[in-house]
């Protein structure tokens, strides 16, 4: 197994830098220390041929603009707030909103939007990178210094995990994710919606307009949204209305904890299989909705929608304000630990 780190250029003044991770199989995946973005994920095909299966750009400047998410680690709170409000211990606090009315993926300048300190390690299990961030009390309207690191690994089983872990120094709130688009074809390769999907959920958090939830956890079954066994993605997309798209936190069916099966993804012409697996009691599932055809991605063709997909493990959406779901607060003394591993194979 090999890692590489090469200069990326800068923001702020901060050094950035690419880290290029290569396991015995033909697997290689680039990270880079500006908002912990994978920025290509190349894997073999079931006849060898070698792939980039993650949208995203060439450059740190691409990188830099506005784009949604490619690639990036969410922080410090992943998915929405309703009106960016919620209470702590009885204080409330407001944040920005970014996303209509509601608080979307961490503010302004989230994780995603940050210089991370980089580490590169090799270990029993494979190689990686470590990024640590510390942000500030009050940093986007959020309580305490969160100290936050997360740990990228390739092994030579073809698994790319990843661990986070924090810690604060006043009660706070938290709830990181990854936000990879994936296309098994390759990226810029047509839609994803002849991909087949599997998720391990038998429920799914009902939803507003505004895809705030009501607190409702909904049946799949009989429903567009049931994908227990496989099903192509867009086989019912069409019937659902409002969101273009799937974009549906799904409750997760877990047992203990250990990393547990959340989905699993195969696509027909390259025979690759994408599995997920995770700690976390739920998963956005997104279908790239947004993407309209404005943004070029790295083999020079523009990211029409349903370019790719999205699989972020996740606590709820608006957790903080709904004491039924699972806690998302994390008070001093505590640790924060999820872990997430996106598996590849063929058939």
């Amino acid at each position: 197994m090999n890692i590489t780190k090469i200069p990326y250029g800068s923001v702020g003044g901060k050094e950035v830098f690419q880290f290029i991770l290569e396991n015995k199989n033909n697997m290689t995946v680039k990270i880079i220390n500006f908002g912990g973005i994978i920025t290509s994920l190349l894997v073999p095909d079931k006849t060898g041929k070698i792939d980039d299966v993650v949208l995203g750009f060439n450059s740190l400047a691409d990188y830099l603009s506005e784009h949604p998410y490619f690639g990036a680690l969410i922080g410090r709170f992943g998915n929405r707030i309703a009106k960016g409000r919620f209470v702590l211990n009885g204080k409330e606090y407001q944040l920005a909103r970014n996303d209509g009315e509601n608080h979307l993926h961490g503010g302004n300048v989230g994780f995603d939007r940050v210089v991370w300190e980089a580490e590169e390690f090799r270990n029993a299990e494979g190689v990686g990178v470590e990024l640590r961030y510390l942000a500030q009390d009050g940093e986007e309207g959020y309580p305490g210094n969160l100290n936050t690191t997360v740990r990228y690994l390739l092994n030579n089983q073809n698994e790319l995990v990843i661990n986070y872990l924090a810690t604060t120094d006043q009660p706070t709130i938290i709830n990181l994710t990854q936000h990879s688009y994936f296309n098994l074809k390759g990226e810029g390769c047509d839609d994803i919606l002849d991909h087949e999907i599997m998720i391990n959920a038998d429920h799914y958090t009902a939803v507003d307009d505004g895809l705030i939830p009501t607190g409702e956890l909904k049946p799949v079954k009989n429903t567009p949204f049931d994908f227990t066994t496989w099903q192509p993605i867009g086989a019912r997309i069409q019937q659902l209305t409002g969101t273009g798209g799937y974009d549906h936190n799904y409750v997760l069916n877990r047992a203990g904890t250990e990393p547990t099966l959340a989905a699993s993804v195969r696509e027909s012409i390259s025979g690759r299989v994408m599995t997920v697996y995770t700690t976390e009691p739920g998963m956005q599932f997104y279908t790239g909705n947004s993407l309209d055809g404005t943004l070029t991605g790295k083999r020079g063709v523009k990211y029409g929608k349903h370019s790719g997909f999205c699989l972020e493990t996740q606590h709820f959406p608006d957790s903080p304000n709904h004491p039924e779901f699972p806690s998302t607060v994390l008070n001093p003394g505590e640790v924060y630990r999820q872990t997430t591993i996106y598996r590849f194979t063929t058939v």
